[in-house]
């Protein structure tokens, strides 16, 4: 078997619905949990402008008013600052969130050997970098 775009596809969209489920009573959307994600995982503080150029590039957006919407729209939620740190209401739903994809994805990989998963990190993380330079 070799790794086509169909099988990455496939591997993407069944992630990418346990996370809509998981977000599904929340009323936060991906784009807006990509942007919880980074900021819950940064380090604080970061300098002015920083988390829009980070949600620019996780998105692969050029579309600077897309991105200021959406991290105003998680302030007005409640879950960042104006500086766009986590509140503790969006530590909340972000932890609550992680460990309810985390279950269902270990419970996914479980039985695939660690080399295995090793493996295909490395070699998504390749296509990754490779298609990020075509963009």
């Amino acid at each position: 078997m070799s790794l086509n775009p169909k099988i990455v596809g496939q591997a993407e969209d069944a992630h990418e619905a346990v996370l809509v489920r998981a977000l599904a009573t929340t009323g936060v959307t991906k784009q807006q949990w990509i942007a919880l994600t980074l900021a819950a995982t940064t380090p604080d503080p970061t300098p002015a402008g920083e988390p829009a150029a980070r949600l620019s590039r996780a998105l692969r957006s050029a579309d600077p008013a897309q991105v200021r919407q959406i991290l105003d729209d998680l302030v007005t939620a409640g879950l960042l600052t104006t500086e766009h740190a986590v509140t503790p209401a969006g530590q909340e739903l972000f932890a609550r969130v992680r460990a309810e994809t985390g279950q269902v994805v270990a419970r996914a990989y479980a039985g695939i050997p660690a080399d295995d998963l090793r493996t295909a990190a490395r070699v998504l993380e390749l296509i990754t970098i490779c298609l990020d330079r075509e963009a």
